[in-house]
């Protein structure tokens, strides 16, 4: 195996045969990335030109993605994950289309995750198993490479992290199903291969009638023995042995098929700028209260604004990081959160670091300026807010090349 990064240094080198199943070369390669914490893009690519994607925060696994189906990969795993999203390519363009084009940049699968979190159409606890199994399907299929290239690219990161996750964990995973599928003697086929009926009249005369009915609907070659796995709510390792007979007397061959077409991405250009010159400002208000926020909204949309409204405390970060907002208002009292404890959160995470963070409250006593400004907020407003005030707040603090770190005297 080799490895470098975006300048071409070496970092690991050695033959890798199997990836996923010994710890002194898979595992042992995540931990050498971990120690340095390691925040990036780590490419792997096989002699046959197939190519896998791991994105990683700190040494901790974001996403993964790539190989010869990472579209039939992500419908699938709708279907398991989230039964009640649509996965045919209509819809998924819809919700690609209204992605900001910065965020398309790296990986749309991640962010389409990451916009349907936001809209609360799928809880992070389901995202994050989404994520999981995505993961270790990818180490499984790089397993089955021979030899693999690495490339490391710190500049092509993920900003929202949704779920971060330990290597170890998924590549133990991987290998207990790697393990599996040696032990059944198939190791040298894919679960990607689909298979087809080769000797229809042969099959027919070995099976019962029901039998090759089923058969004859299921092996059509036009989905993979882990697409068929999904259909039948099965392990994808119970339907390959079950299929195994026929396949070694010849009556079902296991042939290649296509990834099913990715939906359409805006032409995004090469370099694209950090800041939102040409754009609409993007001001996100947390607060409880759905009628705060609709007031919040009207002020700002009037005054050319585009607006986040958040009422669910706890969920505010994930939403937040997804989103990306120019400033926050943030409430101070909600409940099972509040200003203090999430503006505090925010501070700790390097995007928000110089965010503009203006807490509302009813209560405007010095106490709470005192403390608000110990955690990191940037301002301080009283409610009921007055639209002349909220303007010139958010003029004030965006002024361009200004960074608010919090120190700006609002006592």
């Amino acid at each position: 195996m080799t490895s470098e990064d975006s300048t071409n240094n070496p970092l690991i080198s050695g033959p890798l045969k199997e990836f996923a199943t010994s710890k002194q070369t898979g595992l042992g390669f995540f931990d050498t990335l971990k120690q340095p914490r390691f925040s990036g893009q780590l490419e792997l690519t096989s002699p046959d030109h197939r190519r896998w994607v791991f994105y990683l925060y700190l040494g901790r696994i974001i996403y993964a993605t790539g190989g010869i189906h990472p579209v039939r990969r992500w419908r699938r795993h709708l279907v398991i994950y989230f039964p009640h999203m649509p996965s045919h390519l209509s819809a998924l363009q819809a919700d690609i289309d209204s992605i900001p084009v910065e965020d398309l940049k790296i990986c749309w699968e991640y962010q389409l995750l990451c916009l349907w979190v936001e809209q609360q159409k799928v809880t992070l606890e389901q995202a994050a198993k989404m994520i999981r199994a995505t993961i270790v399907e990818v180490l499984f299929d790089v397993t089955q490479a021979m030899q693999i290239a690495c490339k490391l690219s710190s500049d092509k990161t993920l900003s929202t992290r949704l779920v971060l996750i330990d290597a170890e964990q998924v590549i133990v995973e991987a290998q207990k199903l790697w393990q599996a599928w040696q032990a059944a003697k198939i190791a040298d086929r894919s679960p990607d291969m689909a298979p087809i009926i080769a000797q229809p009249e042969q099959l027919q005369q070995k099976t019962s009638e029901q039998i090759y009915h089923t058969l004859s609907q299921l092996l059509d070659g036009q989905q993979t023995l882990r697409d068929l796995a999904v259909r039948m709510k099965r392990d994808v390792l119970t339907v390959t042995r079950s299929l195994l007979p026929y396949i070694q007397e010849g009556l079902v061959r296991l042939v290649a098929i296509d990834d099913f077409p990715a939906p359409s991405l805006p032409n995004i250009p090469t370099i694209i700028s950090n800041n939102r010159d040409g754009q609409k400002h993007l001001i996100a208000c947390v607060d409880d209260s759905p009628l705060v926020c609709q007031s919040m909204e009207k002020i700002l949309k009037q005054n050319g604004y585009d607006f986040l409204g958040i009422n669910d405390a706890l969920r505010a970060i994930a939403i937040l990081l997804a989103r990306k907002p120019d400033l926050i208002f943030l409430d101070l009292i909600m409940p099972n959160a509040n200003g203090y404890e999430i503006c505090s959160q925010l501070r700790k995470l390097s995007f928000f670091r110089h965010t503009p963070i203006v807490i509302l409250t009813g209560n405007d006593g010095l106490i709470d300026r005192v403390r608000a400004k110990m955690v990191g907020s940037s301002d301080f407003l009283s409610k009921p807010v007055d639209a002349e005030v909220v303007i010139n707040v958010i003029r004030k603090h965006l002024r361009e090349g200004v960074n608010y770190t919090g120190n700006e005297n609002f006592l």
